[in-house]
């Protein structure tokens, strides 16, 4: 149950965001035992980010989660971040030294009405 959360301060255009699913839905591989057949994305665009105290130019935060009863090997998530930061530049414009990226794993998570 792999979830990416993408918030941007500028327009995130359909091709980006469909870009950046499938950008997020080849790397998320990298975690083990995840696939695209599992993976939700949220696109919160136009949100307000200032990066060491400054709004000037394009920056994005991006939340990866994960249900996983055992603990991710830090090189799974170095890997996504290898994968989809220049994904990431190229379709949203934001520089890689204004881009975040937050990992975290939980062995609670709930889907169809119903924990694992």
């Amino acid at each position: 149950m792999p979830v990416v959360h993408t918030y941007c301060s500028e327009a995130i255009p359909p091709a980006a965001r469909l870009a950046l699913k499938e950008a997020y839905g080849r790397a998320i591989e990298a975690i083990p035992g995840k696939s695209e057949a599992w993976l939700m994305c949220l696109f919160d665009e136009s949100t307000p980010i200032y990066f060491a105290g400054d709004d000037s130019a394009p920056s994005a935060y991006v939340e990866v989660g994960v249900f996983s009863r055992g603990e991710v090997p830090s090189s799974a998530w170095e890997r996504f971040t290898e994968e989809v930061t220049p994904v990431i530049a190229r379709e949203l414009g934001v520089g890689p030294a204004r881009l975040y990226l937050s990992y975290g794993a939980t062995a609670n998570f709930g889907w169809n009405g119903a924990n694992f």
